[in-house]
């Protein structure tokens, strides 16, 4: 019996297939792209902590070598202000991809947000030759031209952009162009082509409005700003602009209804508080427009057209020191306008200092050769220091620009002006030489300004300084303007300068997302 179980147990031997050795699994290799769903995903989402965390595990996988989190990494230091750092990681993915446009399209522009235009056009050129239908390397090419003044290589390239694909930033910057050149007539070509390329952008149609508003043509003014507010109801610079043309042709309690809307909206503006301060003083309630004045100024210390206001605040209240100090501050800013030298002039004939005055007026007249209200001062000042000689040629001055002023049919001579000259003229013994063809029928009918109120110094002899000082005061408001189209000069009173913001538009390349790039 124990043999036969001893047999029972006997192992065969095994065969020669089973004797072969089992073969490894071949090693994994990292895929480089495993997780680039998912740094898109954190990116889009804008959650760039846990981004930043699936970056830095994706890199340390593939040992640094997945171009994809680089360039999500790079966006995102750019986001937090380290464009160095963003540069530095731009340029590694170019190393990476050589023949990729889009990493030279952000070196550039991490070049060029650090002011270094030169070196990004450079890059541009060479992101051009990989993709030359890039619209984007076009348009960004002009920016950076512009930036180098070198406007027709800029308006080229904008141009180029605009050929091989139309856009409203592109729109944008070329009209920018052209107001850096100062013709205004070509930008409003070129936002008007924008506009019919994109009628609902808000941003064309306000700064189209704005150009119609600095030329004086107020309906086309008010029909694109009326479109801007139909599109977007809360847009401030529209609101602002509304209420701008209200406050030019008198209607302060409306124009106040408005600045309030925006007041809501952004309450550190210094043209907001500049109107709001000058819809005080068109109401006479002079202390409330020093309070909005100085707000103004505080925000922006540097525009001299709020200086030039709270100058002609503290003038019309004879507080002439402080008028100076306004006046002196806006003539560093702004040293080619002659009526701040004339405003000057009035402050130190207040202050007792005639030579000084003197000066200011020479200045005054030698800087501005349209308006008479110049001259008149200046002959006021001479004939009470008893330079009837002096006055009677100043006199004769003012003659001769109001009778090439008065043949214009937008025309209208203040009344003040007029009383002062006539009662000059009459001391002169030269009253009957001046014809005033189109006196102001109507005051009421003609934009309000910041006019000094009508004082009872008319009344009282010319030779008086009081007299010398209220009349000087009262034509402080008047300023020249030149229409865009003819270019004729005429007389009005718009006291608060900047009534709107200037049709400027901040120069930005475009920046390609991280979701247009492949996964």
């Amino acid at each position: 019996m124990a043999e036969e179980k001893l047999s029972t147990r006997t192992q065969f031997p095994v065969s020669a297939e089973s004797q072969k050795p089992v073969l490894k699994k071949a090693p994994e290799f990292p895929i480089l792209e495993k997780q680039n769903w998912l740094i898109h995903l954190y990116y889009i989402q804008k959650d760039y902590e846990a981004c930043k965390a699936v970056i830095k595990e994706q890199l340390q996988e593939t040992h640094g070598l997945c171009e994809y989190a680089i360039y999500v990494q790079a966006l995102i230091f750019r986001l937090e202000g380290n464009i160095q750092e963003s540069l530095r990681l731009f340029q590694m993915c170019a190393f990476l991809s050589p023949q990729c446009a889009d990493n030279l399209k952000q070196v550039a522009r991490s070049l060029f947000l650090l002011g270094k235009h030169k070196a990004a056009i450079e890059v541009y050129n060479e992101a051009a030759k990989l993709n030359q239908k890039d619209w984007e390397i076009c348009h960004n090419l002009g920016v950076c031209y512009i930036y180098l003044k070198q406007f027709d290589k800029a308006q080229d390239q904008l141009h180029n952009a605009l050929h091989l694909n139309r856009h409203d930033l592109t729109y944008i910057m070329l009209g920018k162009i052209f107001l850096l050149k100062g013709d205004l007539d070509k930008a409003i070509e070129i936002y008007k082509k924008a506009v019919e390329f994109s009628p609902e952008n808000t941003e064309l149609l306000t700064t189209l409005g704005l150009l119609y508003l600095q030329l004086g043509i107020y309906q086309k003014a008010f029909e694109h700003l009326g479109n801007t507010l139909t599109y977007d109801p809360t847009n401030y610079k529209a609101i602002l602009a509304a209420g701008s043309m209200m406050q030019t042709h008198g209607d302060f309690d409306v124009a106040l209804t408005k600045y309030k809307v925006v007041a809501c909206a952004v309450t550190e503006s210094p043209p907001l508080w500049n109107n709001i301060g000058m819809c005080f003083f068109g109401k006479k309630k002079y202390v409330a427009a020093i309070s909005c004045l100085k707000r103004a100024n505080y925000l922006a210390p540097l525009d001299w057209k709020i200086l030039y206001n709270l100058g002609l605040v503290h003038l019309t209240m004879q507080q002439y020191a402080s008028a100076f100090h306004f006046l002196s501050a806006a003539i560093n800013f702004q040293p080619k306008m002659g009526e701040l030298y004339m405003l000057l002039a009035v402050a130190l004939t207040n202050l007792e200092d005639t030579e000084n005055a003197k000066r200011a007026y020479e200045e005054a007249v030698r800087l501005d050769k349209c308006n008479p209200l110049v001259n008149l001062n200046y002959a006021v000042l001479l004939y009470n220091q008893g330079e009837k000689r002096d006055a009677l040629a100043q006199y004769q001055e003012m003659e001769k620009k109001v009778n090439l002023l008065k043949y214009s049919s937008s025309l209208e001579f203040d009344p003040e002006m007029v009383e002062v000259a006539q009662k000059l003229g009459a001391a002169l013994q030269v009253g009957e030489a001046l014809v005033w063809t189109k006196p102001v029928k109507d005051p009421k009918s003609k934009q309000q300004t910041a006019s000094t109120s009508k004082a009872a110094c008319f009344q009282q002899p010319l030779g008086s300084n009081q007299a010398l000082g209220q009349a000087m005061s009262s034509a402080a408001a008047y300023r020249k303007l030149s229409s865009g189209a003819g270019g004729t000069s005429q007389l009005t009173k718009p006291p608060s300068l900047p009534l709107e913001p200037e049709p400027t538009v901040e120069a930005q390349p475009t920046e390609a997302s991280a979701q247009t790039r492949e996964k």
